[in-house]
């Protein structure tokens, strides 16, 4: 098997797993919008559903959840079209494709399983609040900020192969 597919089935599992355990222990264990302080004045676990994309973005949308699902659908297969062109020595590009693949494919298993997300990390300072996310927002978002560092390493390689 070839490296980068050893990366894309470990950061997915892990990251699928993780994501999936935090949310059902959050709905097992706290009430619809219950919060419990971590670190006061910063961060909270806050029990919060999501109906919407990011910052609840089209919630109110009456196709929305056919809508995220197809959405999630062509990303996904964007995703692993784009990672059989990797080659092996693009590891942080495999990492970083790894981690937005298993962020998609776990708030897809909460629209297909609740038709919302949960989500329950809550940052935020004094009255300034972030909004609410879980293990797969996160896991995309740092997927896309090392596919972004990895854009940069690659053109200072190819400049630097002129």
């Amino acid at each position: 098997m070839r490296p980068n597919y050893r990366i894309l089935l470990a950061v997915t599992a892990f990251v699928l797993v993780v994501d999936q355990a935090t949310k059902i222990l959050v709905d097992r264990t706290m009430e619809l919008y219950q919060s419990i302080p971590v670190v006061d004045g910063l961060f909270s676990i806050t029990y919060m559903r999501n109906k919407g994309a990011a910052f609840s973005f089209l919630a109110g949308f009456s196709y929305r959840l056919p809508f995220f699902i197809a959405v999630s659908l062509v990303a996904i297969a964007a995703i692993a079209f784009t990672f059989r062109r990797l080659r092996d020595d693009q590891r942080l590009a495999a990492a970083s494709f790894a981690l937005i693949f298993a962020g998609a494919i776990g708030n897809l298993i909460d629209r297909v399983r609740l038709g919302e997300v949960i989500d329950f990390l809550d940052v935020y300072w004094k009255s300034h609040h972030w909004p609410a996310f879980n293990v797969a927002d996160s896991a995309i978002c740092v997927g896309v900020a090392l596919l972004a560092l990895d854009a940069l390493r690659e053109e200072r390689r190819k400049k630097g192969a002129r």
